[in-house]
């Protein structure tokens, strides 16, 4: 026998273990399949971002697809993007990127801080105080809109952006804690004692250990909450008085310019760009950050 040869493995009672057939035909199913609900998913995406940029006359007399057609290119413009944003949904981007950033950061900011003291710390009553706290996933954010608004004329908080990030970091905590949490208690209990036994505090062990190694369930809230927040319409409907957000101007885009199918399509794309791009930026830390955790061993 050469050298090369190896020997069939075999299982504890002596039976030879025949090899793994080959798989590649359930592959290439596989593939093709994922290929076509991809395809048929981003379908109105692709329409909605073709039909943006049609004047009124091509996108009154013909379909989006037309455009793949001989001569279908000679009705694209980009004047639909240039009369959206001087209708106003240029302050109102600017405005959306002012609500979401901080009401992103902020929540992620204090539910670490209350997830790690859930996780680590150890206090009468600590269990009960989680599951309370999560508790609140279940109640309506509408049932909060009129105490909100009495706490806010109470303390004076007249600022529009303010009162947006203190009611999306409300609104935004119980799902942060939860997953912050799960992530947090998951991470190896010899990591936590050994930065003890060097004398670390709580706040360095929090700061200078468990945020590095948390970054893929703080990216997968992240994810969570920028996309509410940026796409969010009755918040910023009942607390935003003086400034307007995307969503709220493509509304009384979709009222006065109803008939415009075509200024209706570039504004709907541009209230989609900020939230694709983070959402293709973060999705290597989504499934990871949110499934970490609920297997332990």
């Amino acid at each position: 026998m050469s050298a090369s040869t190896q020997a069939p493995a075999r299982t504890a009672s002596g039976e030879i273990l025949e090899p793994p057939k080959e798989t590649t035909h359930s592959s290439w199913s596989v593939r093709i399949a994922l290929i076509i609900v991809i395809a048929f998913w981003s379908l109105p995406t692709v329409g909605l971002l073709v039909a943006s940029f049609r004047d009124s006359v091509a996108t009154r007399s013909t379909g989006w697809w037309t455009v793949f057609t001989p001569g279908g290119f000679e009705g694209l413009t980009i004047d639909n993007y240039v009369q959206v944003l001087e209708a106003g949904m240029g302050e109102s981007f600017i405005n959306s990127l002012t609500v979401a950033v901080p009401a992103t950061i902020i929540p992620i900011l204090a539910a670490a801080f209350a997830a790690y003291t859930f996780a680590w710390m150890e206090f009468k009553g600590r269990e009960l105080l989680f599951v309370l706290f999560v508790g609140l996933l279940v109640v309506p954010l509408q049932v909060a809109f009129i105490p909100l608004t009495r706490l806010y004329i109470n303390l004076g908080v007249t600022n529009d952006f303010v009162k947006m990030w203190l009611a999306h970091t409300g609104f935004g905590m119980p799902l942060a804690v939860y997953i912050l949490r799960n992530y947090i208690g998951s991470l190896p209990r010899e990591v936590i004692e050994s930065a003890k036994v060097d004398g670390a505090s709580h706040f360095e062990t929090f700061w200078k250990l468990i945020i590095p190694l948390s970054v893929p369930a703080l990216a997968a809230f992240a994810i969570f909450q920028f996309l509410w927040t940026w796409n969010d319409f009755l918040v910023a409907l009942v607390f935003m008085v003086n400034n307007e957000v995307v969503t709220v101007t493509l509304a009384e885009l979709v009222g006065s310019r109803g008939q415009d199918w075509h200024l209706l399509t570039a504004g709907a794309f541009i209230t989609m760009t900020v939230p694709l791009i983070v959402f293709f930026s973060l999705q290597r830390f989504f499934v990871r950050g949110l499934t970490a955790g609920s297997v332990k061993g």
